[in-house]
């Protein structure tokens, strides 16, 4: 039996982000499309069974109604609180049930959600929005296809599917380094006091980034250090910026939002060191993590950020689809 987990945001694709910029908008209808086209994936290749994170948009129950593939459906039998709480508890219930992979709609938000519940089982991130750099922006049906050949043990794991960095946060408590929280993508260190809408849009209140990934072809903060050094997902390092007042310091023109290409001022760009310490005390402030607003700081306090290579198992489809083809594993003679 193999089984394939789903992990459905309801709420990916419609942050503030859509309000001020022109950011796609992603209806509830339009997951349910995309996540019965996943299912057909799975399916096509062999899985038997998909375990799904119930949710308050109903979008898993629409897209399992009427199914007329052969594959089981289950949910997970868990309390909806609408936060991300719970993504985080569905991943922790789908790595304790078994399930092979984890197939994601969302965010960089959501991917980063799941990964503090597990970082064991392998993930398909399909993208739901523009403002995203970690999930594949794919169709469905070959996402699950991928998800469903790697589920399935038909390539490698290690080579289709590597793990990714993620940043962690810590904050110190009584001469204690307590974990707080961990990001796969960007940290920013944001001027503002409160968390607020949480979604970083203003680059005029960020003074650092963190970067875990540096993509010169993606929105958001992440351009910023893909447009200046480039890194990429399998690269071991990370990338550390402080950000100026554009001015007559040097600069970079960034698509932080779609539709919206800033000069971000640059004071110094540096690698982040694996395993470093990297303490922030410019309180107070707001940590935002994968683009949201997520800590405050308050006068002394302080965080640090530790950039590590034990995320999750990220599945990449396009080279698994492509050893699948070298191997002709579809192929029925």
């Amino acid at each position: 039996m193999t089984t394939v987990g789903i992990i459905a945001n309801p709420s990916a694709g419609k942050d503030i982000r859509r309000l001020i910029s022109q950011s796609r908008f992603v209806s509830n209808q339009e997951k349910v499309n995309l996540l019965r086209r996943v299912i057909k994936g799975l399916s096509g290749v062999g899985v038997n069974e998909v375990l799904l994170m119930p949710d308050y948009g109903h979008i898993a129950q629409e897209a399992v109604s009427n199914l007329q593939e052969s594959i089981s459906v289950k949910f997970l039998e868990m309390t909806i609180v609408n936060s991300e709480q719970d993504t985080i508890a569905a991943a922790k219930l789908m790595q304790k049930q078994g399930v092979s992979v984890i197939v994601t709609l969302g965010g960089d938000g959501t991917n980063r959600a799941v990964a503090l519940g597990t970082c064991e089982v392998p993930i398909m991130p399909l993208s739901t929005g523009t403002n995203n750099v970690f999930p594949f922006l794919i169709e469905g049906t070959l996402a699950g296809m991928a998800a469903g050949t790697v589920a399935c043990h038909l390539v490698d794991t290690k080579l289709c599917a590597p793990r990714c960095k993620k940043m962690s946060v810590y904050k110190s408590r009584d001469m204690a380094m307590d974990l707080v929280d961990t990001a796969l993508v960007d940290i920013a260190i944001s001027t503002e006091s409160y968390v607020g809408a949480r979604a970083i849009w203003d680059i005029n209140t960020v003074s650092e980034v963190y970067l875990a990934i540096a993509k010169p072809d993606s929105i958001g903060l992440s351009s910023i250090g893909g447009l200046t050094s480039p890194i990429s997902a399998t690269d071991s390092h990370g990338l550390h910026i402080e950000i100026d007042k554009p001015g007559d310091s040097k600069y970079v023109s960034a698509p932080l939002t779609a539709g919206n290409i800033a000069k971000v001022g640059i004071k110094n760009i540096s690698n982040m060191v694996p395993n470093h310490p990297y303490v922030v005390k410019k309180t107070p402030c707001t940590i935002a993590l994968d683009g949201e607003r997520s800590i405050p700081l308050r006068y002394g306090d302080s965080i640090t950020i530790v950039l590590t290579g034990d995320g999750p198992p990220v599945i990449d489809p396009h080279k698994t689809l492509e050893i699948a083809g070298q191997n002709k594993l579809y192929f029925v003679d």
